[in-house]
């Protein structure tokens, strides 16, 4: 009897392939990469918190550090052309990014 684990670890000893390949071939997998979706996700998420708590310094300090690290991964994408050379984050429509 054989236990298969839920955890994601055992996906690539199972199939000798890593989960974003199984992805990539059925045409599921995103066409941003995780890490950078999920700075996107927490950047819209703090925007949102600002929109109802203004004077929230920290939160916008935070935002500052948060869009600053997409704006250097997406760079670093660009260059390894993961992104196309056109891809740009805008906050305005970040939201749908991540929707």
């Amino acid at each position: 009897k054989a236990v298969v684990s839920t955890q994601s670890t055992g996906i690539k000893h199972l199939t000798g392939t890593k989960i974003l390949r199984i992805l990539r071939a059925k045409g599921l997998a995103s066409k941003i990469p995780e890490d950078l979706y999920h700075l996107i996700k927490k950047a819209v998420a703090i925007r949102k918190h600002l929109e109802k708590n203004r004077q929230d310094k920290d939160s916008k300090y935070r935002l500052i550090l948060i869009e600053s690290r997409v704006h250097k991964l997406a760079r670093y994408y660009k260059t390894k052309s993961v992104l196309p050379p056109n891809w740009k984050y805008e906050s305005a429509t970040a939201s749908a990014l991540v929707a």
